[in-house]
């Protein structure tokens, strides 16, 4: 895990400045971006990218808060909001409240190909595409490590 981890890392940082040269994702964190993985036994990765160290800290705390979402319901952000807000999930039952909601995208499971599923966050572009560099980023590193 730990390898698939900073292969998964090592792409991430290579991704970042292909999605910066965008306008919109630039504006959001300047390439101050963060990610989160918690494995299904709660063992917690995280990496944060750039020189701001207020704004990483705000991305870390978004990339954890999805991460820890998905972890807990299974479920994409965004799609776990859209369940309970159309009565489709019952509010705490996973033990996140309304307030605590995350909303944005961004959070997503990914299942690796053992059938083991990482709960993982992503913060510092547009959501999108915060979940497009995730997938992206263990295709790589399932490659690299076959």
């Amino acid at each position: 895990m730990d390898a698939l981890v900073s292969n998964m890392f090592a792409e991430i940082e290579n991704l970042i400045p292909v999605y910066i040269q965008n306008p919109e994702d630039k504006r959001i964190a300047n390439g101050n971006v963060a990610v989160c993985i918690i494995d299904e036994n709660g063992m917690v990765f995280g990496r944060m990218f750039g020189t701001n160290k207020p704004r990483l800290r705000q991305s870390y705390k978004v990339a954890w808060t999805k991460a820890s979402q998905v972890w807990l319901t299974g479920i994409k952000t965004g799609e776990y909001e859209k369940m309970v807000f159309n009565g489709l999930a019952e509010e705490n039952g996973n033990g996140i409240e309304a307030p605590d909601l995350i909303g944005w995208q961004g959070g997503q499971p990914l299942i690796l190909p053992d059938g083991s599923i990482l709960s993982v966050g992503f913060s510092g572009f547009r959501g999108v595409i915060d979940l497009e560099i995730m997938v992206k980023a263990l295709e790589k590193a399932i490659h690299i490590n076959e």
